[in-house]
């Protein structure tokens, strides 16, 4: 395994780059042993101009060396049950990140700065991608912020707290915490072909046999394309008084006024009409 003290007697003849030592597998350098490296890297990096080859390789370098920084954040989540190898390469956008941003004129450890880096970069990631349905941001965060609050007082009181209480310790309303329990079932979805028990003799049926409802707009789409033609037969005038009726909303006596008769009449055409159109709808049926 790579030593910083084997590194340092090795200078580079690949790259021409005489103040920078040759690491020959970054990847394997030791954690200690890169704390050390890093910080020589970042002083000649921060000498060097970006897109030259001496700026990639010492760019690179700093990357491979620190991957061991991803792989101990990375797995703090290895619980959510996600591929552990799609959460490193996400926390490798953390590291350089962070490798981008840092400076030796902070006075502070890289690793400390890192860190943070990769773990927000993961947490993005898990609320951006991992919400079933998508859920605003605000409540995103409040899942999370109730969660915590549950937690505290389920231990506080010995039982499951009341949307009341929860209120009062999140300083929100009710409204807002029981809408923020509402977003906590945005996280994950079921399919509607799930088997689940059934107490019949069938056994197992998919979900969707049981949360199924009749949509009443589903019957009106029916009904106006078996009506389209009905209407589409009636003379004008019919139509007309349809279309002032049904349409306009117009009262008979207001439908007299505007065709020129009286409002009986109208009636009388209205009543008409109207039974040729149910005749033609059952017939259809």
């Amino acid at each position: 395994m790579t030593t910083v003290a084997t590194a340092l007697r090795t200078a580079t003849t690949k790259t021409g780059i005489a103040a920078l030592p040759e690491v020959p597998d970054p990847r394997r350098t030791a954690p200690k042993d890169a704390r050390a490296l890093s910080k020589l890297f970042f002083e000649q990096l921060a000498t060097l101009e970006e897109g030259t080859h001496e700026y990639q390789y010492a760019r690179n370098t700093l990357i491979e060396m620190n991957m061991s920084l991803v792989r101990y954040a990375a797995g703090r989540f290895r619980s959510r049950g996600d591929d552990m190898e799609d959460i490193v390469q996400v926390g490798m956008i953390g590291l350089i990140k962070a490798i981008d941003r840092f400076e030796l004129s902070r006075e502070v450890e890289f690793t400390s700065f890192a860190i943070p880096y990769i773990v927000g970069e993961i947490k993005r990631f898990f609320r951006d991608t991992s919400w079933a349905v998508h859920v605003p941001r605000r409540l995103q965060e409040a899942r999370v912020e109730l969660a915590r609050a549950t937690e505290e007082l389920r231990t506080r009181l010995g039982r499951a707290p009341m949307v009341a209480e929860l209120a009062a310790l999140m300083n929100l309303s009710e409204e807002e915490v029981i809408e923020a329990r509402l977003a906590s079932n945005g996280y994950h979805s079921t399919s509607l072909d799930a088997a689940v028990n059934n107490d019949s003799e069938e056994g197992e049926a998919a979900l969707m046999n049981f949360i199924g409802v009749e949509d009443p707009g589903m019957e009106l789409v029916e009904d106006f394309h078996a009506l389209a033609p009905l209407i589409a037969d009636l003379d004008e005038r019919d139509r007309q008084i349809i279309h002032l009726r049904f349409v306009e909303e117009l009262t008979q006596s207001q439908i007299g006024e505007r065709l020129g008769c009286s409002q009986m009449h109208v009636s009388r055409l209205l009543s008409r009409t109207l039974k040729r159109l149910r005749e033609g709808m059952l017939a259809a049926d």
